[in-house]
C-alpha cells in the first residue's frame, strides 16, 4: 500500500513538472514549413502564393537551413511560360519569385501527402538527407503554410490525393508529444480552409484559414501575358502588409489578422485561438515569420569590441589607473571585478550555492498558477502517506 502511494504521488509529480517545463521553454529557433499542393499550369497562382510566402520569411531573416519547401515546381519551365525560368506574383513582373537563391526540399512527384506528414512528424527513412528533415525542438515557433484546391475538411494533393483535417490534427498531436514545437501557427489558403482546423485539439496551436465553411477562396487577378491568374486575394493581402515591415517591427499577429478585409477578400478570413494561450495584441508577427535574434549583453559599451583591438597595438605598461589610448582601463578593471565575483561564488558552502539556485529559479518563474498546483498536490500526497503510516 505504501508503495502504490509513492509512485501515485511520483506520477502526479511529474506531470506537474512536465506542464511547468512546458510553459517555461525559451523560444529557440524559428522554422518555415510553405506548401504547395496543387501542379499543372491553370495553377500558376499556388505555386506563385508560396514562393511570395518563401520570400517574404526568407527578408524577414529565417534562413533556408530552417525552410521546408515543397512544390509541384512545374511552372517555370512549362512550354506555355512566356518568360521562361521566371514566376511572378504580380502583372507589373518587377520581382521573380524563382530566383538564384530558391532551394526546393519537395518537388513534383514528392509532394505528397506521406512526405508532408513525415515532415510534420519526423518519421523518414534512413536515407532522407538532414535538408529534407523539419529538425525543430521543445522551444521552437513553426509556420506551417498550404495553398491549393480544399473543400470541406480536406485539402487536394496534386489532384491524386487528400489531407484531411483528422490526418493534420493527428500529426500535429504527435509533434506535441514528441516535443517538435512550442508554438504552432497553420495558415491556409483555399477554399473551405477553416474547416481543416476542426480536429485540431494539441495545445499551442494558432490557425488562420481564408474562407469559412461554404466559401470560397478567390484569385486576386489575371496577368493578361501568363494568360492565368498569378496570385490569391488572402496571399495577396498577406504579403501587401509584410511589404511594409522589416525584420525589426513589432507588428502584432492581432494588427495581421485585422488587416484581412473580407471585401477585398470576398471571403471571410477565420482564425482560431482557443488552442493558443499568449494575447495576439502581444505577439510579434517576426515570432512565426521571422528569425530569432540572439544578443549580448554587456556592462560596458567598450566591452563587446575589446577583443577586436590587436594585441600589438594595446601597451602593457600603461597603469590601470591612467586612460588607455584605446579606452580599455574600464574594460580591465570590469574584467577583474568579474574574476573576484567568481572566487567568492565559488568560496561559498553547497547549501548558500543551492539557495541562490532555486532563488534564481523562483524570479524566473514565468508561470505561478502552476507552482501552487504542485505544492497543493504535494501538501495532499504528504497528508495521505501520514496518515496511512498511521
Amino acid at each position: 500500500m505504501k508503495i502504490l502511494i509513492l509512485v501515485v504521488m511520483l506520477l502526479l509529480c511529474y506531470s506537474f513538472a512536465s506542464s511547468y517545463g512546458d510553459t517555461t521553454t525559451i523560444h529557440t529557433n524559428n522554422w518555415a514549413v510553405l506548401v504547395c499542393t496543387s501542379r499543372f499550369w491553370f495553377n500558376y497562382r499556388h505555386m506563385a502564393n508560396t514562393l511570395s510566402l518563401y520570400r517574404t520569411v526568407k527578408r524577414l531573416g529565417i534562413p533556408d537551413e530552417r525552410i521546408i519547401l515543397m512544390l509541384a515546381d512545374d511552372m517555370a519551365c512549362n512550354a506555355r511560360n512566356e518568360y521562361p525560368a521566371q514566376v511572378f506574383n504580380n502583372e507589373n513582373h518587377q520581382i521573380n519569385l524563382y530566383g538564384d537563391n530558391v532551394e526546393v526540399d519537395y518537388r513534383g512527384y514528392e509532394v505528397t501527402v506521406e512526405n508532408f506528414l513525415r515532415v510534420l512528424t519526423g518519421r523518414h527513412e534512413n536515407a532522407v538527407p538532414r535538408s529534407k528533415r523539419l529538425l525543430s525542438d521543445e522551444g521552437s515557433h513553426i509556420l506551417l503554410y498550404m495553398t491549393g484546391h480544399g473543400g470541406d475538411e480536406f485539402l487536394k494533393f496534386q489532384d491524386a490525393e487528400e489531407l484531411q483535417s483528422h490526418d493534420l490534427a493527428d500529426a500535429v498531436k504527435q509533434m506535441k508529444e514528441k516535443r517538435r514545437f512550442k508554438e504552432l501557427l497553420i495558415m491556409v489558403d483555399t477554399c473551405q480552409a477553416a474547416t481543416l482546423f476542426n480536429q485540431l485539439q494539441s495545445p499551442g496551436v494558432l490557425a488562420i484559414g481564408s474562407s469559412l465553411k461554404g466559401e470560397n477562396s478567390y484569385s486576386h487577378h489575371l496577368d493578361s501575358d501568363i494568360g492565368v491568374s498569378v496570385v490569391d486575394r488572402f496571399t495577396y493581402y498577406t504579403l501587401a502588409f509584410f511589404e511594409r515591415l522589416n525584420i525589426y517591427d513589432n507588428a502584432s499577429l492581432n494588427s495581421l489578422f485585422k488587416s484581412y478585409n473580407p471585401k477585398q477578400l470576398m471571403s471571410t478570413a477565420y482564425y482560431r485561438t482557443d488552442l493558443y494561450q499568449p494575447d495576439l495584441a502581444e505577439v510579434p508577427v517576426t515570432n512565426f515569420f521571422g528569425s530569432v535574434m540572439e544578443t549580448i549583453h554587456t556592462d560596458s559599451p567598450y566591452k563587446a569590441f575589446s577583443s577586436r583591438i590587436p594585441n600589438s597595438k594595446m601597451n602593457s605598461d600603461t597603469p590601470l589607473n591612467e586612460p588607455s589610448k584605446y579606452g580599455l582601463r574600464e574594460d580591465v578593471q570590469n574584467a577583474n571585478n568579474q574574476n573576484d565575483d567568481l572566487k567568492t561564488e565559488k568560496q561559498k558552502c553547497p547549501y548558500t550555492q543551492m539557495r541562490a539556485d532555486f532563488h534564481e529559479k523562483l524570479v524566473k518563474l514565468e508561470n505561478v498558477d502552476t507552482m501552487v498546483n504542485l505544492s497543493v498536490a504535494v501538501m495532499v500526497l504528504v497528508v495521505i502517506v501520514s496518515s496511512s503510516l498511521l
